[in-house]
């Protein structure tokens, strides 16, 4: 099997099941209680909640463990909603957002809160530009993720930080596909707040975090315990978040490595592809992207029928973002980003981790481009297309 759907969720490491294995049955105590076969469990949940707040330059105390992204996302919109309405009720996200904060600004307006969607440009860029002309003095927050987990452009966060913070308003980024792939710095990078996931890094799946800065004043988001500082309440995953920043730190040591070793396979995909299947347009900016995102589409094809047949071949891909596989909609953000229905539906999305390989690109490359001859040759449109491009 070659998989490429890393964006969906990754492999946990061995190292990072090594480190989860004693806390499921040797050491299986609740971290928040009292007696001392307690303490070890208190003491790991701290180490990892101060590794994690080092690699994002932050401090341990403003790291909360959560269940995932998408309650990450949550906690960060309404709890920032609802502490700050009396100063206003304007929130600014963009159109390429995760369905976790774009569904939960749609609750938010549901609830008397303005909310203004940011138009991106051909490459998924939100210019800082826009987000001045948006901007208001009632706004209290603006939420832009990292880098977009269908076309993996890299959003200008700095920029876009300081922006919000001049005219007074929280600045939070959904880093779900971000954190561990590329460096994040929350105080360089002018972040309040920031959305990540485990299981996007090689860590386990159900536990994640929000960097919730000590400037930040918000409430809880799950109510019925004192865990988390009182933040956020639950007994706490001790495997998951101890596993979760231990895939954390291993990514971290070896990301300048990965990241060269990606953009090499990343590159040579697009390159292949590009030069070799007619029709097919790259998706995202061309340089400010992930290192492991590769988006393609194809015309006069349908992208599910690709993955269909990709799968035969032992291919694991996607059409989009692993939320939404389901629908027969085209993805929202290859339609904010310019491109009509009929295109759109033609989109394969491959995301490569550090085991992918030059063999694996050129297997898949080879691959695709003999599903794509053969769907185009049953195609009545592309036969019509041809015959009036001769």
């Amino acid at each position: 099997m070659i998989y490429l759907d890393n964006a969906a969720t990754t492999a946990v490491k061995p190292e990072v099941l090594e480190a989860m294995m004693p806390y499921f049955m040797e050491n299986y105590s609740n971290p928040n209680s009292v007696y001392s076969f307690a303490q070890e469990s208190h003491k790991v949940v701290d180490d990892a909640r101060d590794t994690i707040a080092e690699l994002l330059h932050a401090k341990g105390n403003e790291i909360y463990f959560t269940g995932g992204g998408s309650e990450s996302d949550n906690w960060a919109l309404k709890a920032a909603a609802d502490a700050f309405s009396s100063k206003g009720k304007h929130i600014i996200t963009s159109k390429i957002e995760h369905h976790a904060i774009l569904h939960t600004c749609e609750f938010l307006e549901k609830h008397g809160f303005e909310v203004t969607y940011l138009d991106v440009d051909a490459n998924g860029l939100v210019s800082p530009e826009s987000l001045k002309t948006a901007i208001r003095p009632d706004t209290i927050l603006v939420s832009i993720m990292f880098a977009n987990n269908e076309i993996g452009t890299i959003e200008p966060i700095k920029e876009l930080g300081a922006i919000a913070h001049e005219a007074g308003a929280l600045f939070h980024t959904d880093a779900v596909q971000a954190f561990a792939h590329v460096p994040i710095d929350v105080q360089d990078m002018n972040i309040d707040m920031l959305s990540a996931s485990g299981h996007k890094f090689h860590g386990p799946k159900g536990v994640g975090f929000l960097y919730l800065s000590n400037k930040v004043k918000i409430g809880s988001f799950v109510h019925g315990g004192a865990q988390e500082r009182g933040r956020r309440a639950g007994t706490t995953n001790v495997p998951g978040v101890v596993g979760m920043a231990k895939a954390a730190k291993l990514a971290h040591e070896n990301m300048e490595e990965n990241i060269k070793k990606q953009i090499a396979v990343r590159n040579h995909l697009i390159d292949r592809i590009s030069q070799e299947i007619p029709y097919a347009k790259l998706n995202g900016d061309p340089e400010k992207r992930l290192p492991n995102n590769v988006n393609f589409c194809f015309r006069f094809v349908e992208g599910e029928s690709v993955l269909i047949m990709l799968d035969q071949k032992g291919i694991c891909a996607s059409s989009g973002s692993a939320c939404t596989s389901g629908s027969l909609d085209p993805s929202h953000v290859l339609l904010a980003i310019g491109l009509p229905h009929e295109i759109a539906h033609g989109s394969i999305r491959m995301t490569i981790s550090e085991e992918t390989t030059m063999e694996d690109a050129d297997y898949t490359v080879d691959s695709m481009k003999a599903i794509i001859d053969r769907l185009r040759s049953m195609s009545p449109l592309y036969e019509d297309f041809v015959k009036e491009n001769k």
